[in-house]
């Protein structure tokens, strides 16, 4: 089973410590969760408030205390300090920018990371912080959705011109040869698994669902995804509650790839011992899931 690591309220230079100890640890990813900006003394609830999902982060999701990154750059960073980590977004947030300047920056990240980069994307839930940027709230689905449809012409390397509700273009070309960058998309409610299940390469599940929940999810896609036809490889991914929650049931339901809150395995390098500390921690915790560090499997 591969194990990631969910993050979220972190430094961009303290992702990049993380991410060079998680690949020494054996960890298989580090997915990067993010907000543009911080209202302050917003009153939007996230979509997971009050189920099951809605685990690790009991307060508000962000605060003035949450320290936010670009989490496009940040990846750049990491993937210039590793060599076989997978790097991915969980999740971006797709209707906050034009979808020709995410397709641009993902073909970027994607060459630099030599193809080890996934977009995770969501619609968005924090009106308040569209409202900042200028993007109205009730469009954000619609917007999601057309994005999609660019990004996907985007990355096949040839000229194509668009004619939408919310963009329209000329021909246009964002790359002379097609760009690899599996997409993968958030989101727990049924229009979410349909939207997943039909035009997705993967699906992450949106905070923390329980076991029972999280299996449940998984098998809603899995009929979905059997009415419309598709039986690719399709990619879930679950975050676990707690690092010592037994990975057997997991694989057991039929999930490859579980993700560990970043927050509970790894100190921080400001913590006592500095970085070298931190990254001993976090290699105590891979030896306890089970993972093999890339030099001892070589």
């Amino acid at each position: 089973m591969r194990v990631g690591l969910s993050c979220y309220d972190i430094s961009a230079s303290e992702l990049v410590a993380l991410g060079v100890a998680a690949e020494a640890a054996g960890f298989d990813s580090v997915w990067l969760g993010e907000h543009v900006v911080l209202p302050v003394g917003y009153g939007s609830e996230h979509p997971t408030t009050g189920d099951t999902a809605h685990q690790h982060h009991t307060g508000p999701i962000v605060d003035p205390s949450t320290t936010l990154v670009d989490p496009l750059v940040a990846l750049s960073a990491v993937a210039a300090a590793t060599s076989s980590l997978r790097l991915a977004t969980g999740i971006y947030l797709l209707p906050l920018r034009p979808p020709l300047v995410t397709a641009r920056m993902t073909a970027t990240l994607a060459d630099v990371s030599g193809g080890r980069f996934m977009l995770g994307v969501g619609s968005g839930w924090l009106e308040e912080e569209f409202a900042a940027v200028g993007v109205p709230f009730d469009e954000r689905r619609a917007r999601y959705e057309e994005s999609i449809a660019i990004l996907r012409q985007a990355w096949s390397g040839k000229p194509f011109a668009h004619d939408g509700t919310y963009w329209r273009f000329g021909r246009v070309q964002v790359s002379t040869s097609p760009v690899e960058v599996p997409l993968v998309l958030g989101g727990n409610t049924e229009a979410a698994l349909r939207r997943a299940a039909a035009v997705a390469d993967g699906w992450f599940a949106s905070g923390t669902p329980s076991f029972e929940d999280a299996a449940v999810l998984r098998r809603r896609l899995l009929e979905l995804r059997d009415e419309l036809g598709r039986h690719e490889p399709f990619p879930m991914h679950v975050r676990v509650a707690s690092p010592d929650v037994p990975l057997d049931a997991y694989e057991g339901a039929g999930f490859a790839s579980v993700l560990v809150w970043a927050d509970q395995v790894w100190p921080g390098s400001s913590s006592p011992g500095g970085a070298a500390a931190a990254a001993a921690t976090l290699a105590e915790a891979g030896s306890r899931l089970g993972l093999t560090p890339p030099e001892v499997s070589s």
